[in-house]
């Protein structure tokens, strides 16, 4: 009997932005398209979302701090990362190689490792027309990194809240550059 080969794995970095409430949608659509999902949480973001309910969606636990020396990897290698919501301090730090959490550390060993990234932004008009994200923005696509429409949360020329598209992170990440 031949044996099925592992699911790809995909890491769902997940940041401190009202949608990631909604962030089993992006698990429900990974999981779809074949993909095993564990999710890296900022710090803040675990207030956003049920970790529960994540957490046996995915059946692991949610990483939003490093393990100490000698405990287990409790997720493999990635085969691709998606952030989202990606948040205005998380794309910032992530351009400037800052590796102060577990999620911008698995964020910038991604690009030494060769791993795809897609990131669907979700962060307001003010803060997007800031020089240093316009930057970041500039750095990490130079890095190869996929960015999807930016998502503000407010009213626009559809009116109040436009969908979140969690499934274009997937789509950014479907193919490598």
């Amino acid at each position: 009997m031949i044996e099925d080969a592992p699911k790809p794995f995909l890491y769902a970095v997940v940041c401190a932005a009202g949608i990631a409430h909604d962030v089993g949608r992006l698990i429900t659509a990974a999981q779809d398209r074949g993909w095993e999902v564990g999710v890296i949480a900022t710090p803040p973001a675990v207030r956003f979302f049920d970790v529960a309910a994540v957490e046996a969606q995915t059946g692991r636990p949610i990483r939003s701090a490093w393990r100490a020396p000698g405990d287990p990897r409790p997720f493999p290698d990635p085969d691709a990362v998606v952030v989202a919501p990606a948040t205005f301090n998380t794309v910032n730090k992530w351009a400037a190689g800052i590796s102060d959490t577990l999620a911008l550390g698995t964020l910038c060993e991604a690009y030494g490792r060769g791993v795809p990234v897609g990131v669907l932004p979700c962060v307001n008009e003010a803060l997007a027309a800031h020089p240093a994200y316009r930057a970041s923005l500039e750095r990490l696509s130079g890095m190869g990194v996929r960015f999807g429409d930016p998502y503000a949360g407010d009213e626009d020329e559809d009116g109040p809240h436009p969908e979140f598209r969690w499934e274009r992170a997937l789509d950014l990440v479907a193919t490598r550059p």
